[in-house]
């Protein structure tokens, strides 16, 4: 089973404008099946395998003699010299657009050497887990199969719906020891994988939460320096992200404590322990449920307005999840694991809406309600799973 990914015309447009194309995101997320499809002409060649990174990695010029344009390069951070080799490649004919892409699975480490060797000859995509419109009926039939607590065990990871019969747990258990293993280790000099496993698993139940470094160093037993550290190498490999506070001040926004959330909810419930008969039931379930939400945030604005920002806000009495700041006017929406929302639950966007001059009405609170409906006055409750329409 293919899903149509809809980031594919971002890809095809850039290809056709710059000469290289560098396409990010997590291990497994369907990075190589979209640009195989999308480009089935282009070479390809994976630097997952040892020996194609260590040829690339040591003599780039050979490896590009092997491998000319039309390339398509996986994982390709694997060999950072080879950079400044295709800069030179693509110097030689500068107007002949597409004649690389790249992907890779760690995101930091592949821009420093895209900002160092490839600005201003590439364009750079982000690709994230499936999305609810990339699934389509096939979401819905689950959903109603399993209901919604099941899809947020489930995750959007590609093979996960490609093999409905696969269990998540069996999936992110092979998915947990493969990144420990191949990503962590490259990126960092972990004494003990183990650590690091106890450390992501502290971060997920902080999902959804202000990001206390101090208190997260020492519930793993590690240095806030250290725990720095780690928490940049989740980033980098596109496991979590942290979302900044807003404020009218633009200069304030990055001095302020950001919100931690983990990118695929089924990752998040495995790292938690949860099962199908135990996600509805877990204390942490209106912080899953804010998890998948933002994911859906993400996606969509990605794929429809790249220019959108996605902010929180927080002060000592008032705060609201979500303010997705588009087309010069911000849309404020909580999230509430409730099917029923009343007034009492509009109660903050309502309080923080008049100190943002262009926020929108009505205020919304993003549930489990089978349709969208008024609650009273600039109040809208909104299904969830059918958000895209009101942002």
């Amino acid at each position: 089973m293919e899903f149509q990914r809809e980031i594919g015309p971002a890809v095809s447009r850039l290809a056709a404008h710059f000469p290289a194309v560098v396409v990010t995101g997590a291990r497994q997320a369907g990075k190589t099946t979209l640009l195989t499809r999308l480009f089935p002409d282009y070479r390809y060649v994976s630097l997952d395998l040892p020996q194609q990174a260590q040829l690339a990695e040591e003599d780039p010029r050979s490896f590009l003699l092997r491998n000319p344009p039309p390339l398509l390069v996986d994982e390709v951070q694997y060999a950072p010299r080879l950079f400044r080799y295709l800069k030179v490649e693509i110097d030689r004919n500068r107007d002949a657009n597409g004649q690389f892409i790249l992907t890779g699975s760690q995101k930091f480490s592949l821009m420093k050497e895209v900002s160092d060797s490839l600005a201003g000859r590439c364009g750079v995509l982000e690709l994230e887990g499936l999305s609810i419109e990339e699934l389509g009926d096939v979401f819905h039939d689950r959903e109603r199969r399993e209901g919604i607590a099941g899809l947020l065990l489930r995750g959007f990871m590609p093979q996960l719906w490609k093999d409905p019969d696969l269990r998540p747990a069996d999936y992110f258990s092979s998915y947990q020891a493969t990144y420990l293993e191949r990503d962590v280790r490259q990126l960092l000099n972990v004494s003990s994988l183990r650590d690091f496993d106890r450390f992501m698993r502290a971060s997920a139940v902080r999902s959804g939460q202000l990001l206390n470094k101090t208190e997260l160093a020492k519930e793993v037993g590690i240095s806030n320096k250290t725990a720095t550290e780690w928490l940049s190498v989740l980033e980098a490999s596109n496991q979590v992200t942290l979302i900044e506070p807003y404020f009218t001040n633009v200069g304030k926004r990055l001095t302020k404590t950001p919100k931690l959330y983990f990118n695929d909810v089924g990752l998040l419930c495995f790292l938690l322990g949860l099962n199908q008969a135990s996600v509805s039931d877990s204390y942490l379930i209106g912080a899953i449920w804010e998890t998948f939400l933002f994911a859906e945030l993400r996606k969509y604005l990605s794929a429809t307005a790249p220019e959108a920002s996605i902010w929180f806000y927080r002060d000592h009495s008032r705060e609201v999840d979500f303010i997705i700041e588009k087309d010069g006017r911000l849309t404020l929406a909580d999230a509430k694991w409730k099917e029923l929302p009343g007034p009492r639950d509009f109660r903050q966007p309502l309080a923080v809406q008049p100190l943002l001059r262009t926020a929108r009405l009505p205020a919304m609170v993003l549930c489990r309600t089978g349709d969208s409906y008024p609650v009273g006055k600039d109040m809208l409750a909104v299904n969830g799973l059918r958000m895209r329409g009101y942002f």
